[in-house]
């Protein structure tokens, strides 16, 4: 494929993703989530920048953000499970239903349009967006989370949402666990780890979605495209920290409405990308 875009413009696009690094890294800390509602657009962005083939670009947006995520998501776990704050016995037990919505995920993205990716990502982020804004303390859908099967089931969805969205799931888990009565700063510590059990899968899920696809940029497995991976990564683990610090600075309502302003602008920009 041939690349038309000039030095300076590729310099601009270096400083881009840089700079996406460096946010997707603050909100993984600061919301659990692993970035991917960052590096998702402006990944797109960047691809189209240089010419890359739509038929493609959403895909490999989408499946370059679950590789990114994988550290940012680990690291941001690791740091709020040392404070306590991880709910482990929910953790364990999406162990196996989360990474199994992340496998049927990668076979739907074999064949889904990029137009569909862009529509699932907008609708759940204005629909949680929403929830997080307006939330009253009587929005419960019951007193606790409840066990198997809903549990597993909830973490299938979670899983195979997250994975076509090229996010880390915390999103989902957020609105999951606070509609159940769960403090935000637990929902935001166990939606990190949740972004683990989704990353890993789903960036090899993706790698073998496109695997041999003719329209792929240079230095792309599959719809995993290496350059992208090699400059987010290190301004993202750089910054998570940062997140976990601030997230345990504020309160919960400051933290709902931060996080639900933030989904809306999301959510606005892929809308947009639609028409």
């Amino acid at each position: 494929m041939e690349i038309t875009a000039s030095p300076a413009e590729l310099l601009q696009l270096a400083l881009a993703l840089l700079a996406s690094g460096a946010v997707s890294g603050l909100l993984a800390g600061l919301f659990g989530i692993g970035g991917g509602a960052v590096v998702v657009p402006i990944m797109y962005e960047a691809l189209a920048y240089v010419g890359v083939d739509e038929s493609v670009r959403m895909h490999i947006a989408v499946g370059t953000s679950l590789a990114i995520i994988i550290p940012t998501s680990l690291r941001s776990f690791l740091a709020h499970k040392r404070r306590g704050t991880v709910d482990m016995a929910l953790f364990r037990s999406f162990a196996i239903p989360v990474p199994v919505g992340v496998v049927v995920a990668s076979v739907v993205a074999a064949v889904i349009s990029g137009a569909a990716l862009r529509g699932i990502f907008a609708a759940i982020a204005l629909v949680v967006a929403l929830k997080l804004i307006f939330a009253r303390e009587h929005w419960r859908l019951g007193a606790d989370i409840p066990g198997n099967p809903s549990r597993a089931i909830v973490g299938s969805l979670i899983g195979f949402f997250s994975t076509l969205m090229g996010i880390g799931g915390g999103i989902i888990t957020n609105a999951y666990m606070t509609l159940y009565g769960r403090p935000i700063h637990q929902a935001v510590s166990t939606s990190a780890g949740v972004g683990v059990l989704i990353s890993i899968p789903g960036a090899i899920g993706y790698m073998w979605a496109g695997w041999g696809n003719p329209l792929l940029p240079p230095l792309s497995l599959g719809f995993v495209n290496l350059v992208g991976v090699l400059v987010v990564i290190p301004t993202s683990i750089l910054m998570a920290p940062v997140g976990v610090r601030l997230a345990h600075a504020l309160s919960r309502r400051q933290l709902e409405i931060a996080f639900g302003l933030f989904l809306l602008v999301v959510a606005a920009r892929f809308s947009l990308s639609l028409t």
